[in-house]
């Protein structure tokens, strides 16, 4: 058996060698993939993502073509929705992925092209704003190069099944169980009110188009990466989908969306401040009390009591900052 071992981001290089030596005691291969040996994705039995949720994303935005089954790692005290394997239980679990005892689902991934350039696939959802927040942005929707739309609202988001219970479930959209064979479209606050969102068909051509507001727009892809738009965004259903290891036993579909409703009906309870930051620990990763208060523009008391509340309540985790030992680093434990 032959593992690829991927670390997406420097703050898992830790967990990564944590992963190596539990493999290498189990005298099992590994294989380390970046960026510059992807094309090897296809050439190993399984790919060990290391990072949890956020690294699984930025792997399946980086492989455009064909991978082995992933399965994602996290630190302990973690609620990844993807990833799977606690890295405390990793030696019982990989016995397991030897044997063969894990089922495999196939996950649609978007293709996005802006203003017709090619950009990388998406996993979740791709979603399209004004670069300054409460500013209308007006826009064109067409499916199949037929007009469906033309609306006045915050912004666009196209989902997949898998991010159905993410980004666009907070903005009202449908929870879609993960082989659907669909795509979910949700105007963000549109000035009319009668505006619903759209299930359509994953064989569709999205396109939103005549993009105009006062401000530039950008593209997000998987609440990640920014990109600038001037006119036109084309998605449609990716040739490669991903490939996700399931455990036998473990989490279904349907389990997962329960998790994803508890979770949102927690955060009804939370102060405007404390979801602002989740928010920008979500899109911008790990940050120390300094970041959070210059990304928000939030004052530092407000910011350390955000932050105490959402310590308590789990949806945080606190580390020591590898660079400076006397600064702390939070990130999302969700």
């Amino acid at each position: 058996m032959k593992i690829a071992l991927v670390g997406a981001y420097s703050q898992d290089l830790e967990l990564t060698i944590k992963i190596k030596k539990v493999l290498d005691n189990l005298n099992i291969e590994t294989f380390t993939m970046n960026e510059k040996n992807y094309d090897f994705a296809n050439k190993v039995d399984l790919v060990l993502i290391a990072g949890g949720d956020r690294a699984m994303l930025d792997y399946f935005h980086k492989v455009i073509t064909d991978s082995s089954p992933a399965i994602g790692v996290y630190e302990a005290e973690s609620t990844d929705f993807l990833a799977q394997i606690d890295v405390q239980d990793l030696e019982t679990i990989t016995n397991r992925l030897k044997k063969g005892d894990y089922g495999i689902d196939e996950v649609i991934r978007l293709a996005v092209k802006v203003d017709g350039k090619e950009i990388e696939p998406v996993l979740n959802d791709v979603v399209v704003f004004p670069s300054k927040s409460a500013t209308l942005m007006e826009h064109v929707l067409r499916i199949d190069n037929k007009d469906v739309w033309h609306d006045n609202s915050d912004g666009v988001i196209v989902s997949t099944p898998t991010g159905s219970t993410a980004y666009s479930m907070s903005a009202g959209g449908p929870m879609v169980l993960q082989k659907s064979q669909v795509f979910v479209i949700v105007s963000v606050n549109s000035v009319d009110n009668t505006r619903r969102p759209l299930i359509v068909p994953n064989e569709s051509r999205i396109e939103i188009s005549d993009i105009l507001s006062r401000f530039h727009c950008e593209v997000v892809l998987d609440g990640g990466r920014r990109v600038g738009i001037k006119k036109t965004l084309e998605c449609n259903k990716h040739n490669y989908p991903a490939k996700l290891v399931r455990l036998i036993g473990e989490d279904s579909a349907t389990s997962v969306i329960a998790k994803k409703v508890k979770l949102a009906e927690d955060l009804l309870d939370m102060p405007p401040s404390a979801k602002l930051i989740l928010k920008i620990l979500e899109y911008e990763g790990a940050m120390g009390q300094k970041d959070l208060s210059s990304k928000t523009l939030l004052p530092e008391r407000t910011i350390r009591l955000s932050l105490g509340h959402l310590l308590n309540r789990g949806y945080v985790k606190k580390k020591t900052s590898l660079r400076d030992a006397r600064q702390r680093i939070y990130e999302l434990k969700i």
